[in-house]
């Protein structure tokens, strides 16, 4: 097959579709990823041909945006802050990705990017979307992430009460999306926006491991496909490596990573983590998207750059970051407990699947994390669940192969829209 892939925003968005395209390569199709230049080099270096999108944004920008979101807590104005921050690249996006997938058979895009579907539409292109948490997952068993259900409903009610939800949550993305990009979609002759959760392809990957994460007997519809995690890391950096060694002299200490997210004044941050952490207690910090700087100087405080999550904690006794899908995929892969500290968006619900789990707890005064770290860790390392239930969870997740169960999908899925094609086809015919 010839295959397009294409996700936008922070590296939890691109490494799950790097480890898919290296994946679908070694399978034997033709691979390539569109997104944004900034990624190109590490794709590129994964062995992905790139088909560069807009807007052409460094570091810097893709900062900026992130320090943005941070700033909305509803999910929804997130959301349509998302679309607001690329309205201008919108057009060529479209017309970009419209030339690319010419002799395409096949489009695979990030659930937050669902005009895609009506380019792929109007080339004859099957389209399949990746998801990389199953609370936009729609069921009437449950309703959507942070809405209750009544507990004094019946089933029949609770049912026909989640339903109503899913629907109306369906009527909201969807009026946002094309509020903020109707003249776009007008322009390009694109449909609108329809069903965001519901009916956003006809095949849905949604990337975790079906065993610790599809809610157990809900009714969830064929679409949507749970395949494993997909991960992709960066090569190891042997210097790095033997630093932290030294650093941890042969035991395993607490490493904080926060990712993407940003913060007004990191050095602000970073002193009163140095006052409230106590010397004598070695821990590493990684630098991440907020550039918290190295400030310690008796050498209890490791703070270092970009290097891949597997590596990173390797080191680890435990873990702290922010409940991105991505490191929270690598948390669990390493079997190391854990410490959510919620900051945005889905992070909140990745942060209740470690409690769920078993794996460790969130941290839920997001403001004053830095004087709170040291008695959460205390805690969380007093607890030997904790440790036994990542062990577990470790070992579900290492015999699962989110990529491989991936392509069997997608191929299933091409092959099965092939087949419809002819069968119409052939009843025309008649």
């Amino acid at each position: 097959m010839r295959v397009i892939l294409t996700s936008h925003g922070s590296t939890g968005d691109i490494y799950p579709i790097i480890a898919l395209a290296v994946a679908m390569q070694k399978a034997g199709h033709s691979v390539r990823f569109a997104t944004i230049p900034h990624y190109q080099t590490e794709i590129e270096n994964a062995g992905i041909e790139v088909c560069p999108l807009c807007p052409n944004w460094e570091q810097a920008d893709l900062s900026y945006w992130m320090g943005r979101l941070q700033k909305i807590r509803t999910p929804i104005y997130q959301l349509r802050e998302i679309y607001v921050g690329a309205k201008t690249y919108i057009p060529e996006m479209i017309a970009r990705m419209d030339t690319a997938l010419a002799n395409t058979d096949l489009l695979v895009s990030s659930y937050l990017f669902p005009m895609n579907k009506g380019i792929a539409d109007r080339r004859g292109v099957p389209f399949a979307t990746f998801a990389f948490a199953p609370h936009v997952v729609p069921s009437p068993d449950y309703p959507p992430e942070g809405i209750p259900s009544p507990h004094w409903f019946g089933t029949k009610s609770r049912r026909a009460w989640n339903r109503w939800l899913w629907k109306m949550g369906n009527t909201i993305v969807d009026r946002v999306i094309n509020n903020a990009i109707r003249e776009d979609l007008r322009s390009a002759n694109l449909p609108k926006v329809r069903n965001f959760f519901s009916q956003p392809a006809d095949r849905v990957l949604v990337g975790v491991s079906e065993k610790l994460m599809r809610p157990a007997h809900a009714e969830i519809d064929s679409r949507f496909r749970f395949t494993g995690y997909c991960r992709w890391q960066a090569p190891v950096d042997t210097k790095l490596d033997a630093e932290l060694t030294t650093f941890c002299g042969g035991e395993k200490v607490p490493v904080i990573t926060f990712g993407s997210m940003v913060y007004d004044n990191p050095g602000a941050t970073m002193e009163r983590f140095l006052r409230a952490w106590p010397r004598h207690r070695k821990i590493i910090v990684q630098r991440g998207w907020a550039q918290f700087p190295a400030l310690a100087e008796d050498g209890h405080i490791k703070v270092i750059g970009k290097v891949s999550h597997d590596q990173l904690f390797r080191h680890a006794s435990a873990i702290i970051h922010h409940g991105g899908a991505g490191t929270t995929a690598s948390a669990f892969h390493a079997g190391r407990p854990q410490i959510v500290v919620p900051h945005i968006g889905d992070q909140n619900f990745f942060g209740t699947e470690v409690e769920r789990l078993g794996c460790g707890f969130r941290l839920r005064q997001l403001k004053r994390w830095p004087e709170l770290l040291h008695g959460a860790v205390d805690r969380l390392l007093a607890n030997p669940a904790h440790e036994q239930n990542s062990a577990r969870v470790q070992t579900v997740l290492l015999a699962e192969n989110g990529p491989a169960r991936a392509i069997e999908e997608l191929e299933r899925y091409v092959e099965e829209t092939r087949r419809a094609k002819n069968a119409t086809e052939t009843l025309v015919a008649k």
